[in-house]
């Protein structure tokens, strides 16, 4: 009898979907728990009758479906059978309705489909029922999906949940055709905001990574405990997430994965000093962290290897870390400003605040307190903001602001108090400010006394940077006069009752401690550390009384001082620790450390001997000239500042460099075909020609015929002609001669050919002939031909002009390769247009439509084939004001052959290409930075 009712169900299934769907929602009741929430029994054996499928969400819906078509029969033979028959027969029924689902499902997906829809009435006294048994048929299906997708468990077991399994019956459940009491009983009880915080700030730092990326803490009950989402549940994906689960070492492993965007950047030249740099780790391997124009480094001293932290689209304008050097927070400046919070062991960013500032003037200083837990921000508007965030909890919001007046000056330094998170100080040039924050009130109160040089009788001079006092009643602020002036803190005393008011701080005392202005404080283990502008690092006691100091390491002014994580070694027979300067003359025990100086070099001392080491040495003002070997891996980098620094770009090895005498900022590089010689040329007007490789003057003395500012410099094919551009729109020419039997380069003759700036300067070859053939182009869209067989001393002989635009004005000229019959030069203009020239004729043949990124190409380079293969298909590097860009030729205004990626923010001085064509590299200018970019051409 029961075999013929399921035959008889199965006829049925032609009826109407108004009275399946009426019907599909009655069911005995399985139980209910004592909060009204129903309660599902796992099924003990799995399914002998179900099938594999690829898509387990498919099959969860099409067996919801037609389960709800069995639901009538199933009652029909309830009520014509008794209890007792229904128990005894309960597995064979669970086999039978499988059958039937699988046999409905494609007829049920198919009514769906057609959008034939009723509304579904259920009645109260049936919902509790249907739902239990709607719970039942999702955990039968649940567990065909999970001998297909494995699920990770947490703890000792993982339980079956109501949560995760009520969200995947709403993926295909429409809950507006359920009735809220329906709603209520089947959705989860939700864990409130408030609990969610508390069960953060409870978690120990080693776990924020994995509450970032879960952030749904576990709600342990009776019998419950909260499982992996529908979707981790589904797709296999481990409940663990790689930021808690990662190791220090995995940073640094190799990435072998294949390139798959066409420039992708490998390695960064330079560091804004101007900003801090910090000491991650030390045990196995001296890890540092920097940021370099928009890009934080992470950098591996002994692996000599770098990893990015790419996510800014403007320069960085702080970057702090955490007491663990675990966590790293950064911020920037310019519209869209953003805050970022990474993880240091996988370099995943784990938080992003957008709306940090909604003024777009970014960030001015920024700290992270001592627990990870809170991070507070400053802005850099007109009227600063201060702002406190609760990060772990993946808001969007700050959990408290304060606006600061105008007349406090502009906040610059930032610190948390190390034993309490609410107790802040700030300073400016002028002004102190503590904070003490209320959480409970969200209230954020401040002190800020005003101090002049009446309040001590005493010169106080400008602040540099502020702390707390060891003993954690007192705050210090540093002065650019070498003192220290000391707050009191005055706390009122706690009342569980009344509020006494908040606290302030007082000056109490200013102590001369040196003559050199202080630009470093900061504390570690028991002791006060101070690093000035002569160099010297000083270390004081809770009294201020001098402990040690290292004055012989004739370094220049001190811009930061960051201490490793681990301890110092205790001193031992074989350990050269210096005695310290107290009386008893006890050993001077201080962990090791990184030095930060104002000349962009870095240091870091062994305490234990005294051992100083250079790590490197960038240049400290804007690089605007950049070069690459024509026939080997090498990069020439100038700086203003006077240094040229030449590096191996595929070792990542610093080779030599030199620095001139103050006043030579070097302004444009350039080597020669045969690589032996490398042109410079200086902010000044000066021209030298240096040796390659040792970088000593080819010449005996420099060329001096300008007096502005040299920014182009070009060699001829045979190396026999040298010419040179300035600001002054005058072309200058230089030759080689003979003079007693040995090569001199000799000047020709200069002429001011242009009336407004010069944007390229290029030699190149005459057709019939092997004699070399000189063109300039400026801004006064002119286009002109020197002739230099006829050119003799102090006279440049021109041997035609054209005009090249009528509304743009050109950005620069290249030679187009030979891709047909005819040689062109290729001209962009300011009208984002790209233009091909007869070469010889200088006739305009084709105008079209060039890369549009936000500004015009400024400087464009064909890429050197690296084979024979790859000369029919050549390629165009190019940069704009931002950018760096690719461009697949021959041109023809197609948009979709053409990338580009943000390089410098604040603007690309220059570019440079590797001489196989694997790499280009693009010069910062005052970002103090250089990017090497690897070049896929197959992506």
């Amino acid at each position: 009898m029961r075999r013929q009712s399921w035959a008889q169900s199965e006829e049925a299934g032609e009826e109407t979907l108004q009275r399946r769907m009426s019907d599909a929602e009655e069911a005995p009741r399985e139980s209910t728990g004592q909060n009204g929430e129903t309660e599902m029994k796992e099924e003990g054996e799995p399914n002998p009758n179900h099938k594999e499928v690829e898509n387990p969400q498919e099959e969860l819906k099409d067996d919801t479906l037609a389960w709800r078509e069995s639901q009538e029969e199933e009652r029909k033979k309830g009520e014509e059978e008794g209890e007792e028959e229904e128990e005894e027969e309960g597995e064979e029924d669970k086999e039978i309705a499988m059958e039937e689902t699988q046999e409905k499902a494609g007829e049920a997906q198919e009514e769906e489909a057609s959008g034939i829809q009723k509304e579904t009435t259920v009645e109260p006294q049936e919902m509790k029922k249907s739902m239990t048994s709607l719970e039942t048929q999702i955990t039968d299906s649940q567990s065909i999906t999970s001998g297909i997708f494995p699920t990770t468990q947490r703890g000792s077991e993982l339980k079956p949940s109501l949560q995760s399994e009520d969200s995947e019956a709403d993926e295909f459940l429409d809950l507006d055709q359920i009735s809220p009491e329906e709603q209520q009983i089947s959705s989860p009880e939700r864990q409130p905001s408030g609990e969610l915080e508390e069960d953060t700030n409870q978690r120990p730092q080693d776990e924020l990574g994995r509450e970032r990326r879960e952030l749904e803490p576990e709600k342990k009950e009776e019998g419950q405990e909260r499982s992996v989402s529908s979707t981790q549940s589904i797709a296999g994906i481990s409940r663990d997430s790689l930021v808690s689960t990662t190791t220090e070492d995995v940073l640094f492993q190799k990435d072998k994965s294949a390139p798959v965007y066409p420039l992708t950047l490998t390695w960064s030249f330079g560091w804004n000093s101007s900003l801090p740099v910090y000491y991650v780790r030390e045990e196995k391997q001296r890890v540092l962290l920097y940021v370099c124009a928009h890009t934080v480094i992470i950098y591996n001293v002994f692996r000599n290897h770098q990893y990015h932290l790419q996510g800014h689209a403007n320069i960085i304008s702080c970057i702090c870390i955490s007491e663990d050097r675990r966590w790293i927070a950064t911020a920037d400046k310019g519209p869209d400003c953003l805050v970022i919070i990474w993880d240091s062991f996988t370099g995943i960013p784990v938080h992003t605040i957008f709306d940090s500032c909604p003024e777009g003037n970014g960030i001015r200083a920024m700290a992270m307190a001592h627990d990870a837990k809170y991070l507070a921000t400053i802005s850099d508007a007109e009227v600063q903001k201060v702002c406190i965030w609760k990060w772990t909890l993946a808001v969007e919001t700050p959990a408290c602001t304060l606006e600061l007046p105008k007349e406090y000056g502009f906040q610059n330094y930032l610190t948390f108090n190390p034993t309490n998170s609410k107790e802040l100080v700030s300073n400016s040039k002028t002004q102190a400010i503590y904070y003490a924050w209320y959480e409970e009130r969200d209230t954020l109160a401040h002190s800020a006394p005003l101090l002049t040089e009446k309040t001590f009788n005493k010169l106080v001079g400008k602040f540099s940077q502020s702390i707390f006092h060891l003993n954690l009643t007192q705050i210090l602020s540093a002065t650019m006069e070498g003192k220290l002036v000391v707050w009191d803190i005055h706390r009122p005393p706690s009342s569980a009752s009344t509020f006494l008011g908040f606290p302030y701080i007082k000056p109490c005392k200013l102590v001369h401690l040196q003559k050199e202005s202080i630009t470093v404080l900061t504390t570690i283990d028991s002791y006060i550390v101070t690093g000035d502008i002569k160099g010297n690092i000083k270390f004081y006691d809770h009294t201020l009384s001098i402990v040690n100091w290292y004055s012989h390491l004739q370094l220049s002014a001190i811009r930061t001082l960051s201490f490793s994580k681990t301890p110092a070694t205790p001193p031992t027979e074989k350990s050269n620790y210096p005695p310290d300067c107290t009386l008893k003359g006890d050993l001077f025990v201080i962990r090791n450390f990184i030095i930060g100086t104002s000349d962009a070099t870095v240091y870091h001392l062994t305490t234990d001997g005294t051992k100083l080491e250079k790590l490197f040495v960038e240049p400290k003002d804007a690089i605007c000239a950049i070069s690459c070997h024509p026939y080997q891996p090498l990069i020439a980098i100038g700086s203003i500042c006077g240094m040229i620094k030449v590096w191996n770009y595929e070792k990542k090895r610093y080779l030599f460099s030199r620095v001139f005498e103050k006043g030579l900022g070097v302004q444009s590089l350039t080597y020669n075909p045969e690589g032996a010689l490398l042109g410079a040329g200086f902010t000044e007007g000066t021209v030298c020609i240096l040796d390659a490789m040792s970088l000593e003057n080819e010449s005996p003395e420099p060329f001096r015929y300008s007096r502005t500012s040299v920014t182009h410099i070009s060699f001829s094919h045979d190396s026999q002609y040298m010419a040179t551009a300035d600001i002054s729109f005058t072309v200058a020419v230089y030759m080689v001669a003979v003079r007693n039997g040995r090569r001199v380069w000799e000047y020709l003759a200069r002429l001011r050919s242009h009336r407004k700036s010069i944007r390229s300067l290029l030699f190149g070859v005459y057709l019939d002939s092997n004699e070399p053939r000189l063109l300039s182009l400026g801004t006064d869209r002119l286009l002109i031909e020197y002739d230099l067989l006829r050119s003799y001393k102090d006279h440049l002989e021109v041997l035609d002009i054209h005009r090249t635009d009528q509304g743009c004005y050109p950005t620069c000229m290249v030679w187009y390769p030979p891709l047909t019959r005819e040689l062109f030069l290729l001209i962009c203009n300011s009208g984002y247009k790209v233009k091909l020239f007869n070469a010889t004729t200088k006739m305009c043949r084709k105008t079209l439509m060039g890369p549009a990124y936000g500004s015009p190409i400024e400087q464009a380079q064909v890429l050197p084939a690296r084979s024979m293969a790859e000369l029919p298909k050549r390629y165009l590097v190019f940069i704009n004001r931002d950018k760096v860009g690719l461009q697949i030729l021959p041109v023809d205004g197609n948009p979709h052959k053409t990338t580009a990626i943000v390089c410098h923010p604040n603007g690309v001085a220059g570019m440079a290409l590797s001489y196989d064509g694997r790499y280009a590299f693009t010069a910062g200018g005052h970002d103090r930075s250089v990017v090497q970019w690897k070049i896929n051409l197959r992506s």
